[in-house]
């Protein structure tokens, strides 16, 4: 999606209230608790994630171009949920940062930005105010979707707890070329990753936990709280596992390739049907993303089996429930239907621009499906422009106000998906079917209740499939690659042992 959309959103998602918990930290005899924060994830940050491009680097490597640079890729981490907190520093500065187990940098906002929006927006580190200081001003670079971040290396002490890693490497952003930063509810990444794959191979902050010898085991655990009711958010545990936190035994598997927490899958099948669609596949044990993704062939399929729809449809039935009745006065008063978009706020040219042929096309053909229509680069001013070529057409029927709402709400369900996400139908949750993951020879098995997200505006409940499309390119043997989220984590409680090179599952409490 372009900047332009983006920069639409920015007041959108600075108005949106985010339900949070205060972090609740502890350690003893060599383990760290460290609690988490929740967001209620919310129709705007959705949106907002689906537009940055998730990046997965099988083979690890930066880009040469940059002499003495070192790069970062960041991928999508608008739709996280779960944060926690840190000290940097001394005395420490504190910051909001995602435990990303799918990479390995650690970085945040640096007092130094002073030319990007997004700064003002967090909580800077500055270095001026810590005794524990040490300067080392190696340039790094931080690639994302559609622009970049800056930043220099620096090292410092960090407080995770009451614990302190003393010496650690980090990296100070400077700049950001977007508004992700701006976006985001968190300051800075935290990377639990290997260190095969970090930038200018600085140890990760959880392998100077280790060389320092701060833990009694070489392990650490999420679990995330799957009650909504509660304020606690989770917590991540460093050095063992808390058997509060999940039921049973845990059935663990092994490393398949180092650098992120790869394990292997024997397959992934809907339960009603026992339908396959994993055959040699790996995933990818990730954190820093909310979604379970996997080959785009696999997951329509698996779409399609639980019903879930265009995420267009979204954005044309949002169009419709916050515009739909002052359009239709707009367009009962004689306003020129090519600026009305543009007047309400929802398209930002100037009027000039008329309807595309595409979309021409849909408004005659309304129950028809077009690969090719014009919803692609702004789905919300595209939705727009529809829905006023829609109601033009149905005020030439003499209908009233509530039957062309009513009709124009079910034309949305008729428009293509150029996103990756897809919505599902509320009410129809209770009779999907179940997915499976078959680990370890062991099935996991995930509910309606667990894969579908719901995302809230302006009072109304929207429903999102919480599989996504994401083709990764790999080399053989390896299969094709999955990534499994916070989805995948919040119903299984999930142990990194760096000791063992191995992961495990449990079902969570």
């Amino acid at each position: 999606m372009g900047d332009k959309y983006f920069v639409l959103l920015v007041m959108c998602l600075l108005s949106s209230s985010f339900s949070m918990s205060m972090a609740v930290a502890s350690s003893s005899n060599g383990v760290v608790r460290l609690g988490l924060k929740k967001q209620r994830l919310g129709f705007n940050t959705m949106h907002a994630a689906a537009r940055i491009k998730e990046r997965y680097s099988v083979d690890a490597e930066s880009d040469s171009d940059d002499s003495g640079m070192n790069i970062v890729s960041l991928k999508n981490y608008l739709d996280v949920q779960h944060f926690g907190e840190i000290g940097i520093g001394s005395p420490p500065q504190y910051f909001t940062v995602i435990f990303d187990t799918g990479s390995s940098n650690l970085w945040i906002p640096s007092s130094h930005c002073h030319f990007s929006v997004a700064c003002f927006f967090h909580s800077r580190y500055c270095s001026s105010n810590s005794s524990t200081y040490t300067e080392i001003g190696k340039p790094c670079k931080i690639n994302y979707g559609s622009g970049m971040i800056l930043g220099f290396f620096s090292e410092d002490n960090i407080k995770v707890g009451d614990l302190v890693v003393k010496n650690q490497v980090f990296t100070e952003a400077v700049r950001e070329g977007s508004v992700i930063l701006t976006l985001a509810s968190f300051d800075g990444i935290l990377g639990l990753g290997f260190q095969d794959i970090s930038v200018g191979n600085v140890a990760p902050l959880w392998h100077s936990m280790l060389q320092q010898s701060l833990l009694a085991e070489r392990v650490f655990s999420f679990w995330f709280n799957k009650d909504p009711s509660v304020s606690e958010g989770g917590e991540i545990v460093f050095g063992g596992i808390d058997p509060r936190h999940f039921k049973g035994q845990h059935t663990y598997v092994p490393v398949v390739r180092r650098g992120y927490w790869q394990v292997q899958i024997d397959n992934i099948r809907i339960r009603i049907n026992i339908i396959g669609f994993c055959i040699n596949c790996t995933a990818i044990v990730d954190s820093g993303t909310s979604f379970i993704a996997g080959p785009s062939a696999a997951v329509t399929k698996i779409n399609d089996a639980i019903g879930a729809k265009g995420f267009a449809s979204l954005e044309c039935k949002q169009v419709v429930s916050q515009h739909g009745d002052i359009m239709w006065q707009l367009l009962l008063s004689g306003l020129q239907p090519d600026k009305l978009c543009s007047d309400i706020g929802v398209c930002s040219f100037n009027g000039s621009r008329a309807l595309s042929d595409d979309i021409k096309m849909v408004v005659e053909q309304k129950t028809e499906m077009h690969n090719n229509t014009g919803v692609g680069q702004d789905l919300l001013c595209a939705a727009c422009e529809l829905t006023v070529a829609w109601i033009r057409t149905e005020l030439k029927q003499d209908k009233t106000q509530g039957q062309v709402i009513e009709y124009v709400n079910k034309l949305c369900d008729t428009l293509p998906n150029p996103t990756t996400q897809l919505a599902v139908d509320c009410a129809k949750i209770p009779t999907m079917p179940t997915v499976s993951f078959v680990i370890g020879n062991k099935s996991f098995d995930l509910g309606p209740q667990q894969y579908i997200l719901k995302v809230e505006q302006d009072h109304v409940t929207f429903c999102i499939s919480g599989f996504i499309g994401l083709d990764v390119p790999v080399s053989p043997p390896q299969g094709p690659l999955w990534i499994l989220g916070e989805i995948f984590m919040e119903a299984y409680h999930t142990v990194f042992d760096f000791g063992k090179l191995r992961v495990g599952f449990a079902e969570a409490a």
